[in-house]
């Protein structure tokens, strides 16, 4: 490259961007903000190493996290440098480990045409190791054995190094030490393997590991902060001749512990290579001035850190809205009318907005809100609520207790969990159930009721007989319930009496969404207690059919914090921000997952571009009745000067730690003082058409005292007080 090219090139980067280019060939790691262009970097810092330091592109290895980000800059710098980057090493880590796997295969325990097995393929060893082992699958489910031996070789921990502390922790061992051997009999690797295999041939063959270490004279790594151990352990030892490793992350943003990463990696780099220049990447060129102190404030309560502070030439822009909803309904409500009234004024398209949440089945109530004004939506990184396999499990079995003779849901649940029903003795009931002209339902009905004995002893085998009757026997027993219990305690029932809990949920983190999914289907049924199964499948079944609609182009987007790492939107919204969502409750008792926590609100935070709405309600429905919940801890850490406070309720702003008369002073609150509320929470009343309600919510709104009242008949309302001729009742 042509030193007045290069020098041109040099001109669009900032003073920090610059420094970080051009760094001297050692030991670099540049902490990049959020929007900093960290891209750029790397691919202008390959472009250097090339094009000015004249350095071979074979010297040169490039590790990234995903095929795409490889792609991306492979494009990069080929637009930069063209032919002259012909022959780097760039890709995933696990491309480039397989690679150096097979080149060094007779160094290892296995040939170098070696399979890849998937993660079907791997779950299937699983269960293989579990039954020569005579484990039962439903004690030990296969997907969590195979994340606590995932877990191990990320740790670089082979089978006779697994920790064992208890007689889980045995049986663990004895599964992965029969899971690998089943492996090597197969000449095939996991995808771990691939980091395990690489790692161990570096340590344990040190001309091999010279080798490489010799080659490559430069080694970039992007998205440090998302490496686990075994990663580290490969980049160091490759590293360790020329030490000119640059790498390019922010612990602030490392998300992923659950799969792995582990931020901790930035330390043992600064620790392993004390001579490293450190450089930061403060210059934001994505958000607004306000979005980035919020972000600030929020990341700031993080120890142990780089502290960097990120600057925007983009404005201050507007205030951040921080919005306090009644309940988790109306919070729904809020987002979505809000993207409405923005629309409709023209002052932006559907698809400039995001709407963000902790886990997956806080999207339920966000779907039903779009589907409500008919407004399209798309949904990323997960299945549309009704679509997920548990939810349409569960449906199918209350849909099956409803209408034994829909067979689409008997063939569905049939031998979900597995009960020994296949698909030849379900093709034999549907023949017996012609011949006797019956449905496969009603005929699983008659058979609990020893029915029909000679033909079925002729029809199945002892095994087959018993399941069908026990199936059998449970649809009879919940028909039975169906007309005493209302939905959710049927739907209780029932997940009970297929212990669906230990099928859906094998403790990974994907198990315990799942269970999550069931726990806000419950939610659900459980606002019809009055109105019945009926009404429930009915509402089920409409919000279903719609669920299929086709999102255009320009649509709202909705997605986990987790699936939002790496996009950026002009509008956002982060929703359900309580205590127990976010920080999720299952971090409470670990520091380090509560540490993850924060610095996942702080991802939500940076993806926004130019406005950033901060939701929380004052109460969540909890099997039909509104419990009060207490706002996000991280909502007090944010300076009120950056944001204008939205909602109803005076008493929410006491959750910011702030006077009230500050807050009047910015004209959120009316100038009346609580004390002169005629109707304060907690009150009961009469309303002469609504029946007996209790207050849960009293607010001024000029000279109107505004009441949030949940009535027993028809639940909540919202009244001005002075004109719903309330009596007030006595305790």
């Amino acid at each position: 490259m042509e030193e007045e090219h290069f020098d041109r090139l040099l001109e669009t980067l900032n003073a920090q961007q610059k420094e970080a280019v051009t760094a001297a060939p050692q030991a670099v790691i540049v902490l990049a903000g959020p929007g900093s262009g960290k891209t750029r970097v790397l691919t202008y810092r390959i472009a250097y190493l090339l094009g000015q330091l004249r350095v071979s592109p074979y010297q040169i290895l490039a590790v990234t996290f995903t095929n795409k980000a490889a792609r991306e800059m492979e494009h990069r710098v080929l637009r930069l440098v063209g032919e002259g980057a012909k022959g780097i090493t760039l890709g995933t880590f696990h491309a480039i480990c397989a690679q150096i796997l097979r080149k060094e295969a007779e160094h290892l325990p296995f040939g170098s045409n070696f399979t890849i097995f998937d993660e079907d393929d791997q779950l299937n060893v699983v269960k293989t190791a579990l039954q020569e082992l005579n484990l039962d699958e439903k004690r030990y489910r296969p997907h969590g054995v195979h994340s606590a031996i995932s877990n191990a070789k990320n740790d670089l921990l082979l089978p006779d190094e697994y920790p064992v502390q208890s007689y889980g922790d045995e049986v663990i061992r004895r599964l992965y030490q029969r899971y690998q051997e089943l492996l090597l009999i197969n000449n095939a690797l996991d995808f771990d393997d691939l980091l395990l295999w690489c790692a161990y041939l570096l340590e344990q063959h040190p001309p091999v590991r010279l080798k490489y270490a010799k080659r490559y004279a430069h080694i970039l790594v992007d998205e440090f902060q998302d490496t686990n151990f075994a990663q580290y352990v490969i980049v160091k030892h490759l590293a360790e001749v020329h030490r000119s490793l640059f790498v390019v992350g922010d612990a602030d943003q490392s998300i992923y512990r659950w799969r792995g990463a582990d931020f901790r990696n930035v330390l043992r780099f600064e620790r392993d290579f004390p001579e490293a220049q450190v450089i930061l990447l403060e210059q934001n060129y994505r958000s607004t001035q306000n979005i980035l102190d919020v972000a600030m404030a929020v990341i700031d309560r993080h120890p142990h850190r780089h502290r960097k502070r990120l600057f925007s030439d983009l404005g201050e822009g507007h205030k951040v809205i921080l919005h306090e909803a009644l309940d988790d309904r109306l919070e729904a409500s809020f987002v979505v009318e809000t993207i409405l009234d923005l629309v409709a004024k023209k002052k932006a398209i559907p698809g400039d907005f995001a709407v963000m949440y902790r886990t997956n089945a806080q999207s339920r109530l966000l779907e039903e809100a779009f589907l409500q004004v008919g407004m399209p939506y798309k949904l990323v990184g997960a299945q549309r609520f009704y679509g997920r396999r548990e939810i349409k499990d569960l449906i199918a079995y209350l849909r099956l207790i409803e209408n034994p003779d829909d067979e689409i849901s008997l063939t569905r649940i049939i031998n979900v969990p597995t009960r020994g029903i296949g698909p030849k003795t379900f093709v034999s009931l549907r023949s017996l159930s012609q011949k006797l002209d019956l449905s496969c339902g009603k005929l699983l009905l008659a058979l609990s009721s020893g029915q029909y004995q000679d033909k079925l002893n002729e029809q199945f085998r002892p095994a087959a007989l018993h399941a069908l009757v026990q199936i059998g026997a449970l649809l009879e027993k919940w028909c039975a319930l169906k007309e005493q219990y209302p939905p959710n305690l049927l739907l209780d029932e029932v997940i009970e009496d297929i212990d669906y809990y230990n099928y859906i949920n094998d403790k990974t983190e994907e198990g315990q969404e799942r269970w999550d999914n069931v726990l806000e289907l419950r939610r659900l049924a459980s606002e019809y207690q009055e109105a019945g199964l009926e009404a429930f499948l009915q509402q089920v079944a409409l919000v279903s059919d719609q669920d299929t609609l086709e999102a255009t182009e320009s649509a709202p987007t909705l997605l986990t914090l987790h699936a939002a790492k790496g996009l950026e939107f002009p509008i956002v919204f982060i929703v359900g921000l309580v205590d127990g969502i976010l920080p999720h409750a299952r971090s409470f008792q670990d520091e380090d997952a509560m540490l993850e926590e924060r610095r996942l609100f702080y991802v939500g935070i940076t993806r926004a571009k130019e406005r950033l709405f901060l939701v929380y309600p004052l109460n969540r429905r909890t099997y039909g009745v509104l419990e009060p919940v207490e706002p996000s801890r991280y909502v007090s850490e944010i300076p009120l000067s950056l944001l204008e406070i939205s909602g109803t309720s005076w008493a929410a702003h006491q959750a910011v730690p702030s006077s009230m008369d500050s807050l009047r002073h910015q004209g959120s609150l009316s100038s009346k003082k609580p004390a002169q509320l005629q109707y304060q929470p907690g009150m009961r009343v009469l309303h002469p058409s609504w029946g007996e309600g209790m207050v849960l919510n009293a607010s001024l709104q000029g000279e109107d005292e505004i009441l949030d009242i949940f009535f027993e008949e028809i639940g909540l309302k919202r009244v001005v007080a002075s004109l719903a001729r309330l009596e007030l009742l006595k305790s």
